[in-house]
C-alpha cells in the first residue's frame, strides 16, 4: 500500500522539528510524523508521503525548500512550489489553496504509482484531496485537528472563520472516513458539522515519540537565570503563546496562590522567541501578558519563561516534574492535547482542561484532574491536590503503565491502515430476508473474554443468512465500533447505540448512516431543554459532555437517585425514561427510547415483532429489551440489578460473557459449529494489542481519580 499525507501549514520538517518556532508548529506536525512513519514500518506499506508547501524564510530552517527530505526508510517529504515562496501562516495559506491543487495534481500525473489513499489534515488539505479524488479516484481520509466552530459559540458569525468552517463542512461531507483522537472529537466536536459525520468517524489513539531521558540536567541552563530556588518541584507547561492555550491564565492561578507558590515553581515553555515584538501580533500579545503578568504580581524568582529550548531539555523537564511536581494544560480549549501523554509516559500527573479532548485522555489514564480553566483557584488547588496525594507514587506508576499502552503509533499504524483498506470497497450485499434478530449488549456481554470474543466471531461466521445481527449499546456508534474492532468482534448489520437512541445502519455505498425516521419518532414527545432544566436543580454529576447528546442526558448517580428524578419528572409531566445502571451511571431519554423501542421499530421494519427477536444483556440498561424480546440471554457477569427478571423465555447461563451468549444460542438450536480456540489468551499474548484492550477496558465514562 502507498499513502499519501497531505499538510500544508507549520514548519514540517523531518525531526527533530522546533516546534513553536512558528504559530502554526505545533502537536500536528509531531502526529503526521509519529503516524507516517509508524505507517512504513508496516510489513504491508511500501511508501509512504507527506506533501507539504515549499518556502523560504529568514530564520526557517532551509530544508523548507527541499523539494524532497527523506524522514525515515519508506517516508519521504515532498515539497510543492507555487509562485509565491514567503512562509504562509494558516490564514494567508487560504489564497495560495488552488495553486497548491494544481501542483498537487501534476505532482500525482508525474508519479509512476499514485497513492491508494491519501490522508488530509486540516480542511485546506482536504480541498486538494477532494481534487485528487475527481481527477484520478483515489479515496482519502480526513483528520481536521482542530475546528473552527470549537472557537465559541458564535464562531460562524465571525466573518474571519466563515471561509473556514464551510471548507471544514465539505471536507467532513466529502471524506471517505474521519480519523480523530478523542471521543470529543468524535461524538460532540464534529456533531455541528452534519448529522452522518459520527458515522464515518475512527477514534483512533495516537502515540507520542518521548525521547530517552539522557541527561537530567539538561534544562539546568534553562532555568538558573529565572529561579531563585530550583530545588522546588515544578508545575510544568508546554504551549504555542497563542490567545486560546490560556497560559496567561495560568499564572493568574498561581499568583492568586501563595501555597502554590511556596510549593513548587512555575516553567512554561511557550514556543521558541527572539524577543517579544519580533513574532506575529498574536504571539507578541501573549507573550507581552505573559512578562506583564509575572511583573504584576512580583513572581520573578518564581517564574520561568525559556525563550527557546530543544527536546533534550523538554525531556529533562518532565523528568524534573516527574519529581513531586505537575504538568498543567489551561487551554481553553484542547482539540486533543499531545502532550499531556508525554507527560503521562514521563510519570507525570496532569492537570487539564475540561474542554475538548483532555476528558478522553484523563479518563483512559485514569489519573489526574480536569478544571475549569476560567477558573484560578480551582487549576491551583488541582494542582496542590496532585502534589500532596499520598498515594501519588502509585496512582503515577499506573497512569503511566496505561499512557504507554493505550497510546501506541504501533497500533495506530495497523488500525489506519486497515480502515484504509475498506475505503472505496463495495457495501455489503443488503439482506433481503431477516426471519430472527440477535440483539447483543457489547461492553460484559460480548466483551470481557478475549477467547470467548473469537469464537463468537466465528458463531457469527456460520449463522444464518436470515438472522441479522445488532448491538445495542450505551456507547455512541464511534466507540461502539472501536470496542468491536478491539476485541475483534464481528461487524453487525445494524447498530442500536446511545442506550437505544440511535439506530444506525449500513448505506448503499458502505457509509453508516442514523436512521432519520426514528429520530423523528423520538422527537414526537422529548422536551429535552425542560428535562435538562429539572435535573439541573438536583445539581447532579453530569458525566463527559460528548455523552449528552440530542436524545440521551447522562449522569453519575445511583439507583436511588435515578427513582427520584423519575418521581420529579412525572410530577411536572415531562415525558422521559430514566435508566440506572452498573451501579453508577444514569441515562435519561425521550419515553419513546431504548433499547426495547429501538429494537421493536426495526423489527417492524422486517414485519417482525420482539418475539421474533434474541437479545443479551448484563446490566440495567439492557433490562427492557431482555424482558421484551421472545429470548433473552444473561451471562453469568450479569449485574445484580437483572435479578429480578424472570420467565420462560430467560436463559440464565452458567458462563461468562461471549461464551455464554453462545451458550444461550447453542440452547436455542442456533450454536452452529464453532471452531476450537486455545483455553486462554490474554492480550499481551494474542494477536491484538494491549493497547486495543487496555482502552475497551476502561470506564464508560470514568470520573477522573481527582477530578
Amino acid at each position: 500500500m502507498h499513502i499519501l499525507h497531505v499538510a500544508l501549514g507549520g514548519c514540517l520538517k523531518a525531526p527533530p522539528v522546533s516546534y513553536g518556532i512558528t504559530e502554526d508548529t505545533g502537536g500536528h506536525i509531531a502526529y503526521i510524523l509519529g503516524a507516517a512513519m509508524a505507517q512504513a514500518r508496516l510489513a504491508d506499506v511500501h511508501a509512504v508521503d507527506i506533501v507539504t508547501r515549499a518556502f523560504r524564510a529568514p530564520g526557517l530552517d532551509t530544508v523548507h525548500d527541499r523539494t524532497t527530505e527523506e524522514v525515515a526508510p519508506g517516508c519521504r517529504i515532498l515539497r510543492l512550489r507555487t509562485s509565491n515562496h514567503a512562509y504562509l501562516s494558516k490564514e494567508a495559506l487560504e489564497a495560495e489553496v488552488p495553486a497548491l491543487t494544481l501542483a498537487f495534481l501534476d505532482l500525482l500525473r508525474d508519479m509512476p504509482r499514485r497513492p491508494d489513499v491519501i490522508h488530509a489534515h486540516f480542511a485546506d488539505a482536504a480541498r486538494l484531496a477532494r481534487a485528487a479524488e475527481a481527477e484520478f479516484g483515489i479515496p482519502w481520509i480526513y483528520t481536521p485537528h482542530s475546528l473552527a466552530l470549537q472557537k465559541g459559540p458564535d464562531a460562524d458569525r465571525l466573518p474571519a472563520l466563515r471561509t473556514r468552517i464551510a471548507s471544514e463542512r465539505a471536507a467532513v461531507a466529502g471524506a471517505g472516513a474521519i480519523i480523530v483522537s478523542s471521543r470529543d472529537e468524535a461524538e460532540r466536536q464534529l456533531l455541528p458539522y452534519g448529522a452522518d459525520a459520527e458515522g464515518r468517524s475512527h477514534c483512533l489513539a495516537p502515540g507520542v515519540d518521548l525521547a530517552p531521558l539522557s541527561d537530567a540536567t539538561a534544562a539546568d541552563g534553562l532555568l538558573a537565570p529565572f529561579l531563585r530556588d530550583a530545588s522546588l518541584p515544578i508545575l510544568l507547561a508546554v504551549a504555542r503563546p497563542v490567545l486560546k492555550k490560556n497560559l496567561i491564565g495560568l499564572i493568574e492561578a498561581y499568583a492568586a496562590s501563595p501555597v502554590l507558590q511556596a510549593r513548587a515553581n512555575l516553567v512554561i515553555l511557550a514556543g521558541l522567541r527572539d524577543g517579544i515584538v519580533q513574532g506575529p501580533a498574536e504571539q507578541n500579545h501573549v507573550l507581552r501578558g505573559l512578562f506583564d503578568c509575572v511583573d504584576r504580581h512580583g513572581l520573578w524568582g518564581k517564574v520561568a519563561l525559556p525563550p527557546r529550548h530543544d527536546a533534550r531539555q523538554l525531556r529533562a523537564l518532565y523528568d524534573r516534574a516527574a519529581q513531586g511536581g505537575v504538568f498543567v494544560n489551561p487551554a481553553f480549549h484542547e482539540p486533543f492535547g499531545l502532550t499531556l501523554i508525554e507527560a503521562a509516559q514521563a510519570g507525570v500527573p496532569v492537570v487539564a482542561t475540561r474542554n475538548g479532548g483532555p476528558v478522553d485522555i484523563v479518563a483512559q489514564l485514569g489519573h489526574g484532574a480536569l478544571v475549569d480553566p476560567q477558573d484560578p483557584a480551582q487549576i491551583a488547588a488541582a494542582c496542590l491536590r496532585l502534589m500532596e496525594d499520598p498515594d501519588r507514587a502509585a496512582r503515577v506508576r499506573l497512569a503511566q503503565v496505561r499512557a504507554l499502552a493505550v497510546f501506541d503509533w504501533g497500533d495506530w499504524a495497523e488500525r489506519s491502515v486497515a480502515l484504509c483498506r475498506t475505503l472505496g470497497q463495495p457495501a455489503a450485499r443488503p439482506r433481503r430476508i431477516v426471519r430472527r434478530i440477535l440483539a447483543s449488549d457489547i461492553d460484559g456481554t460480548l466483551t470481557g473474554s478475549y477467547a470467548a470474543a473469537l469464537r463468537f466471531g466465528d458463531w457469527h461466521a456460520t449463522r444464518s443468512e436470515t438472522l441479522m445481527f445488532a448491538v445495542a449499546t450505551g456507547r455512541a456508534v464511534s466507540q461502539a465500533r472501536r470496542v468491536l474492532d478491539d476485541w475483534q468482534l464481528p461487524r453487525p448489520d445494524l447498530f442500536i447505540t446511545s442506550v437505544g437512541s440511535e439506530i444506525w445502519r449500513w448505506s448503499p455505498d458502505g457509509r453508516l448512516a442514523r436512521c432519520a425516521d426514528y429520530a423523528r419518532h423520538l422527537d414526537g414527545d422529548w422536551d429535552r431543554a425542560a428535562v435538562a432544566a429539572l435535573l439541573a436543580e438536583h445539581d447532579p454529576q453530569w458525566q463527559p459532555g460528548y455523552e449528552q447528546r440530542r436524545w440521551k442526558l447522562s449522569l453519575f448517580g445511583t439507583a436511588a437517585l435515578a427513582d427520584d428524578l423519575r418521581r420529579d419528572l412525572a410530577r411536572q409531566g415531562l415525558g422521559a425514561r430514566v435508566i440506572a445502571s452498573h451501579g453508577q451511571f444514569i441515562d435519561i431519554l425521550p419515553p419513546r427510547a431504548g433499547k426495547a423501542a429501538a429494537l421493536r421499530f426495526e423489527a417492524a421494519r422486517w414485519g417482525l415483532d420482539l418475539g421474533h427477536c434474541i437479545t443479551a444483556g448484563d446490566s440495567g440498561n439492557d433490562a427492557d429489551m431482555l424482558a421484551a424480546s421472545g429470548a433473552a440471554i444473561l451471562p453469568a457477569n450479569a449485574y445484580a440489578e437483572l435479578d429480578h427478571l424472570r420467565g420462560t423465555g430467560i436463559y440464565r447461563s452458567p458462563l461468562t460473557h461471549a461464551a455464554g451468549v453462545i451458550d444461550g444460542l447453542t440452547r436455542l438450536g442456533l450454536g452452529g459449529p464453532v471452531r476450537p480456540r486455545a483455553p486462554s489468551q490474554t492480550p499481551t499474548q494474542g494477536p491484538v494489542p494491549a493497547s486495543r484492550l487496555a482502552r475497551s477496558t476502561a470506564p464508560k465514562a470514568a470520573k477522573p481519580a481527582h477530578a
